[in-house]
């Protein structure tokens, strides 16, 4: 019977397994190492699985499940004490300056909405600028309505407050495994029937005496947060060209552009290479940008599995690993953390786990 579980890990895959953990009257212990780097904390929060992964049903399925899982989970923090997790349905605009930039997108949107009505209606839009007004006036667009934003580091806090008043505790250190599977907290163990390693990037590092894990490791994305004073852009859609940047807009006048994709090993740094990369092509986009306060950088470390899937599995009896879901960290993350505190306890998940398998070939 597994009654304690060890959390390798504390951004939004770890705080959500920790807090399905929790409910369910398991004593959780989360392990967090604060590092930079973490990719929770850098990501800029874009909900809209449907628009990517074609041909790639593994990841679109997991992709599409996370999206759904947003508005289940909101009710459970909010019953929990905690109402607001900062999820909003403001809908995406995919931009192109040319319409036959839209066609193939469009089919894809069009023949997978009968199986995923949360996507919302799909619109053509002659002028995004009058909802996106930075953006560069000769652009079209398509109108994706269920689209959302989310901030990872306030959905991240929402589930381990509630995940601390379930009775989890949260200790600062270095998890690892040895070659049996115990757990220990900076060379000494920890008492733990089971143990989730949710430490995105270091998930190779946490497991690596157990042996065989495909490989994951870091792929760096930085990204920029800008202010337009007196501007309310809570509202605006993201904005998702088919090349190139995106854009979003959180409360507070704050705009995010984003981000870079770059192979830099475990190196987090805001580089100025990266930030003119960014701004240079974020500005061309939308050039109501141009006057924009820079008021945050960041850069996350996003983990990415050597062939390209996320890990959500058992890698060895009482170790399930949930990692390597790359950008979209912030889509699936809540669901991977729900998907392996079932697995971790017995429970049969509510998604085929075989392709994510962390011991695959």
């Amino acid at each position: 019977m597994t009654d304690r579980v060890v959390v390798a890990g504390s951004g939004i895959v770890g705080a959500s397994a920790a807090y399905h953990l929790s409910i369910r009257g398991v004593a959780v212990t989360v392990i967090d190492r604060p590092t930079a780097g973490q990719a929770t904390a850098a990501g800029a929060g874009i909900v809209c699985p449907w628009v990517d992964h074609d041909g790639d049903d593994a990841w679109y399925r997991l992709a599409l499940e996370g999206a759904r899982y947003y508005r289940r989970l909101a009710e459970l923090l909010a019953e929990d004490g905690e109402p607001d997790i900062s999820h909003a349905e403001v809908g995406a605009l995919l931009v192109a300056e040319d319409p036959a930039e839209l066609v193939h997108v469009e089919a894809l949107l069009r023949g997978r909405r009968s199986s995923a009505p949360e996507m919302g209606a799909i619109s053509e839009v002659d002028r995004p600028c009058e909802l996106f007004p930075p953006l560069s006036p000769g652009l079209v667009a398509l109108r994706v309505g269920g689209a959302a934003r989310v901030d990872g580091r306030t959905v991240r806090d929402a589930l381990l407050r509630a995940a601390v008043r379930h009775g989890a505790r949260v200790l600062t250190g270095t998890a690892s495994l040895t070659g049996s599977g115990a757990c220990l907290l900076d060379g000494s163990p920890v008492e733990a029937d089971a143990v989730v390693v949710a430490a995105g990037a270091w998930a190779g590092e946490v497991c690596g005496p157990l042996g065989h894990m495909t490989p994951v490791g870091p792929r760096r994305g930085q990204i920029v947060h800008a202010e337009l004073p007196g501007v309310e852009s809570a509202g605006w859609p993201i904005i998702l060209p088919r090349l190139g940047p995106y854009l979003l807009g959180f409360p507070g006048s704050r705009v995010v552009l984003g981000a870079t994709v770059e192979e830099a090993g475990f190196d987090s740094r805001v580089t100025a290479g990266g930030l003119a990369e960014v701004l240079a092509a974020g500005v061309r986009l939308a050039p109501g940008l141009a006057d924009a306060s820079i008021v945050e950088t960041r850069a996350g470390l996003r983990p990415v599995a050597a062939d390209g899937l996320p890990l959500l599995g058992p890698l060895t009896e009482g170790v399930v690993v949930a990692t390597g879901l790359g950008a979209y960290g912030l889509t699936a993350g809540p669901y991977a953390g729900f998907v392996a505190a079932c697995l971790v306890i017995g429970e049969t998940p509510p998604l085929d786990v075989t392709p994510y398998s962390p011991a695959r070939g």
